[in-house]
C-alpha cells in the first residue's frame, strides 16, 4: 500500500472513531485535547507578533542607518549640487554602496532627474517616488519579488533642491522575521508541551483517585448495602450526583437492561414488588377519575376531560390502592357504599376510588375561590389578575384538613405512598406528615411555579411553600419549574437551599425537588377500539358537512383562558384574509368543554370565543362554509381520538402551560404518521416535542404562518417529524413517569432505613 494512500486509510479511522466518539469518551483524551488546542491558538496568536516585532525593530535600524549615510556625505552632496556636476561623487556613491546592507545610492533634482545614482539602482525606483515629499520620507518600493526601503531627504544649497536617497534590500528582514517565528514557535510548543505534561501527571493522578473511590462505592452497592455509612459523602472526593447514581445501580438494574425500558402497567407492577413490595399507594386529586352523573332519568358514567386524570387513572390500574377526591357529580352519593367508597374501572375494578363531600359554600371557597381564582392564574401568568381572599384561604385550609384526615382513614400502614395532585392541595404534605411522620410523600404540581417576584403576589406565599416542603419529593414537569420553586423557598423561608442536590431542608427534613415530564398511557386505551383514519376522517367530515377536499385543523381541550383558543382563532383569520386561496379548502374544528362557568374569566372567554368565530365566519364564510367550527360540549376519549385521526393539523396554542398532554395524545393517535402539531413554546410539551412547529401564541403572524407551513408540508416531511415524536411519547410514557418518582421514594425509604439502622 501506498504511504499516501495509508494515511488516508489512518485518517478514515481516526474520523470514524471521532464520529462515535470513542476518543472522547476518555476525560484524559478531552484534557489532552484541550490542551493542544490551546497551545496551537497560543502559537497562532504569538508567531505573527515575533514576526511583527522583529520587522518594526528592523526597519527602524534601517532608518537610522540611512541618516548616518546622510549625514556623512550630505557636505560632499551640497558641494557637487553647486559644481552643478562633480564626477567624484558618483566613485564616493559607489564605496558607500558597498556596505552590505545599502543596495544602492541617487540623487534626484527637483525637476525629477536622476543626476547621480549607483550602479544596482533599481529601474523600480525613480524620481518620481520622492518627487512630492517635503520632509525625510521613507517608502518601501517592490522590485519583482524584492521588496527595497527608500530612503529620501531632501538637499537644499542657494537656490538648488533636490533629494538624496538611500536605498535598503529588506530581503535579510524578511529571513530574520522567518527565524523569529520559528524560534517563537519552538519556545511556545516547549512552553506548552511541558504545561500539557504537567497536567496530564495532575489528571492521571485525580483521576486514579477517583477511579479507586468510584470502585469502592461501586463495591459497597454491588454488595446490596447502598451506601454505606463507610461511604458518606464527606469521606471520598466524588460527588452528591455520583453517590445517588451509585444508589440506584440495584434498584433500577432489573428495569433498564438493554437500550431503553418498554415501561407498561406489567413493568410498573413487578417494580412495586420489586424495590416497594408491601407498599400501600393512595393518590390524592381534587377531580375523580370516574363521575356519575343524572341525566334523563338515568345515571350515566362521565371520565372528564382532564389532564391530570389521563395521566394518573393508568397509573392507579397498574399499581392499585386508593384514589381520593372529590365527588362532584349528582348521582356520585348513589354509587358508593357507606364508607363513600366505590371500585373502579367498572368494566374491570382494580383500585378503590373514595369519594370526598363538599358543601356548596366550601366548593366556592376552596375551589373555584383560592385555588381557581387566586392559585391558577397567579401561577400561569395570563395577565388575568389573581383575586385573594380570608375567607377562601380559611375554605382551602379545612378542605386540605380534611383530605388529610381521608388519607389517615384509608392507610393502612403507617408508611404508605402518598401521590398529592396539583395546586388544589398545597398545604396537604405537611398536614400527612404531622399525622403519618414515616409516610412517603410525592406532590406534584401539575402546573406552572412562577418567578419568586410573580409568586410574592400571594398571601399566604411562605405557608403555601411550607406546606409543599412537608413532602419528600416535589416534583414538576420542567427544571426551569424547579429552579422557580428553589429560588422561592430561598428567599421566602429560612431554610437550607442544597442547589447540586436540588433539596430544601426546613426544620430538620430534606425535600427533593425534582422535574418529572408527565406523559400518557402507551397505547392509550381510546385507541383500541379506533377506525382506521381514512375512515374517521369520513366520519368526520360527514358529521360537519365537509367536503372531501376539505383540510381540518383541530383544537381540543377545556374552555380555558390559559390554552389561547382566541389566539388561535385569530391566527385561523389572518391566514385567510392573506391567503384567499385557502378560503373553503380549510375548516378548525374547536372542540371545548365548559369548566369553571361559574367564575367570570372562563364564561368570558366563552362568550368572547363565540363572537369572534361569527365574526370570522362572517368574513371569510358563505351560505355552505364556515372556517371556524365551535363544538361546546364535553366529548368522551373516543370522541376527541377521531377528531385526532381525521385531523391534518392540532393546534396547542397554549399561553403557559406545565406540559399539555393534548399535544402528547395528538401524537399518540397518529399511528398512520401523518399530521402535523402547532405547539405553543410556552407549553412544557415543547421541551420534548421539538419536531413540532413550535410558535409563540402572542403573534398572530408566526402562527398564521406556521398553519401555511404545515398545510404545505409534504407527507414524507410529516412522516419523519410523526415517527420521532411517537418514539419519544412511547418510551417516556406515564408508566415511565411513575416509575421514576417510585423509585426515588424507593432510593429514599432505603436510606432512611439504613440510617435508622445506623441510629441504633
Amino acid at each position: 500500500m501506498s504511504r499516501p494512500t495509508e494515511l488516508w486509510t489512518s485518517w478514515q479511522s481516526l474520523a470514524r472513531k471521532v464520529r462515535s466518539n470513542r476518543i472522547w469518551r476518555n476525560p484524559l483524551m478531552r484534557y489532552v485535547a484541550l490542551a493542544l488546542a490551546a497551545a496551537l491558538m497560543m502559537i497562532a496568536a504569538l508567531s505573527p507578533l515575533a514576526s511583527v516585532m522583529v520587522e518594526g525593530w528592523s526597519q527602524r535600524d534601517l532608518e537610522l542607518r540611512a541618516r548616518l549615510v546622510f549625514r556623512s556625505i550630505r557636505d560632499q552632496v551640497a558641494t557637487g549640487m553647486a559644481a552643478d556636476l562633480d564626477p567624484q561623487l558618483v566613485p564616493r556613491f559607489e564605496r558607500l554602496a558597498e556596505d552590505e546592507r545599502i543596495l544602492a545610492l541617487g540623487y534626484c533634482t527637483a525637476k525629477g532627474e536622476l543626476r547621480y545614482s549607483t550602479r544596482l539602482l533599481p529601474k523600480a525606483v525613480t524620481c518620481r517616488t520622492v518627487q512630492r515629499n517635503k520632509s525625510d520620507t521613507f517608502v518601501t518600493v517592490r522590485d519583482g519579488d524584492a521588496r527595497i526601503h527608500v530612503s529620501a531627504f531632501p538637499i537644499t544649497t542657494g537656490t538648488t533642491s533636490g533629494h538624496l536617497l538611500v536605498l535598503h534590500d529588506l530581503s535579510y528582514i524578511d529571513v530574520r522575521s522567518g527565524e523569529a517565528r520559528l524560534y517563537a514557535m519552538l519556545a511556545l510548543i516547549g512552553v506548552a508541551t511541558g504545561l500539557g505534561l504537567l497536567a496530564t501527571a495532575i489528571v492521571l493522578g485525580l483521576m486514579r483517585t477517583w477511579a479507586r473511590s468510584i470502585h469502592n462505592a461501586i463495591v459497597e452497592v454491588q454488595a446490596g448495602s447502598g451506601v454505606s455509612a463507610t461511604l458518606r459523602r464527606s469521606d471520598l472526593p466524588i460527588s452528591r450526583e455520583v453517590h445517588a447514581v451509585l444508589a440506584e445501580v440495584r434498584l433500577e438494574r432489573r428495569f433498564t437492561e438493554g437500550i431503553h425500558v418498554e415501561w407498561s402497567p406489567r413493568t410498573l407492577h413487578l417494580l412495586l414488588q420489586e424495590e416497594l413490595p408491601g407498599a400501600e399507594v393512595l393518590v390524592v386529586s381534587n377531580r375523580e377519575p370516574y363521575i356519575h352523573n343524572h341525566e334523563n332519568g338515568a345515571i350515566k358514567l362521565q371520565i372528564p376531560a382532564s389532564g391530570l386524570v389521563a395521566a394518573l387513572e393508568p397509573v392507579m390500574r397498574a399499581c392499585g390502592g386508593v384514589w381520593i377526591a372529590h365527588g362532584s357529580g349528582s348521582a356520585d352519593r348513589e354509587t358508593v357504599d357507606r364508607n363513600d367508597r366505590l371500585r373502579v374501572p367498572p368494566s374491570s375494578p382494580t383500585y378503590t376510588l373514595r369519594r370526598i363531600w363538599l358543601t356548596e359554600e366550601e366548593q366556592e371557597g376552596y375551589y373555584y375561590g383560592l385555588a381557581n381564582e387566586g392559585l391558577w392564574p397567579l401561577c400561569h401568568i395570563a395577565f388575568v389578575r389573581p383575586v385573594f381572599r380570608e375567607a377562601d384561604w380559611d375554605h382551602y385550609v379545612r378542605i386540605n384538613e380534611r383530605f388529610a384526615d381521608a388519607v389517615v382513614a384509608e392507610a393502612t400502614t403507617d408508611a404508605p405512598i402518598v401521590l398529592v395532585q396539583d395546586y388544589h392541595f398545597a398545604l396537604l404534605p405537611r398536614m400527612i406528615r404531622k399525622r403519618l411522620p414515616k409516610a412517603t410523600v410525592i406532590a406534584f404540581w401539575h402546573i406552572p411555579w412562577p418567578n419568586s417576584e410573580t409568586f410574592s403576589i400571594c398571601p399566604w406565599r411562605e405557608e403555601i411553600i411550607d406546606g409543599l416542603l412537608g413532602s419528600t419529593i416535589l416534583g414538576f414537569h420542567t427544571q426551569f419549574h424547579c429552579n422557580n420553586f428553589l429560588e422561592a423557598a430561598d428567599r421566602f423561608m429560612e431554610s437550607r437551599i442544597d442547589r447540586e442536590f436540588a433539596s430544601v431542608t426546613l426544620g430538620g427534613h430534606e425535600t427533593l425537588v425534582r422535574p418529572y415530564p408527565i406523559s400518557i398511557e402507551w397505547p392509550p386505551a381510546a385507541l383500541a377500539d379506533q377506525a382506521p383514519v381514512t375512515a374517521c376522517r369520513e366520519a368526520v367530515r360527514e358529521r360537519f358537512s365537509l367536503s372531501a377536499e376539505t383540510r381540518i385543523a383541530v383544537g381540543i381541550e377545556r374552555f380555558d383562558y390559559t390554552k389561547g383558543i382566541l389566539d388561535r382563532i385569530r391566527a385561523i383569520d389572518d391566514l385567510l384574509t392573506r391567503d384567499a386561496d385557502w378560503r373553503g379548502k380549510l375548516v378548525f374544528i374547536q372542540a371545548a368543554a365548559p369548566t369553571r362557568s361559574k367564575l367570570d374569566a372562563y364564561s368570558t372567554l366563552q362568550a368572547e370565543a363565540m363572537q369572534l368565530a361569527e365574526e370570522v365566519n362572517a368574513r371569510h364564510g358563505n351560505d355552505g362554509y364556515k372556517p371556524i367550527l365551535l363544538n361546546i360540549r364535553h366529548h368522551d376519549p373516543a370522541e376527541v381520538f377521531e377528531l385526532f385521526r381525521a385531523a391534518d393539523i392540532c393546534i396547542v396554542s397554549s399561553l403557559h402551560d406545565g406540559m399539555n398532554l393534548v399535544a402528547k395524545e395528538f401524537v399518540a393517535a397518529r399511528d398512520d404518521e401523518h399530521g402535523i402539531l402547532v405547539l405553543s413554546s410556552f407549553a412544557g410539551a415543547s421541551r420534548e416535542l421539538g419536531e413540532a412547529l413550535i410558535v409563540n401564541p402572542y403573534d398572530t403572524r408566526g402562527m398564521a404562518n406556521a398553519l401555511r407551513t404545515a398545510l404545505n408540508m409534504s407527507a414524507d416531511e410529516q412522516r419523519d417529524r410523526m415517527r420521532l415524536m411517537r418514539d419519544l411519547v412511547r418510551q417516556r410514557n406515564v408508566y415511565r413517569w411513575a416509575a421514576q418518582m417510585l423509585l426515588d421514594a424507593a432510593r429514599l425509604r432505603r436510606r432512611e432505613t439504613i440510617a435508622a439502622a445506623d441510629r441504633s
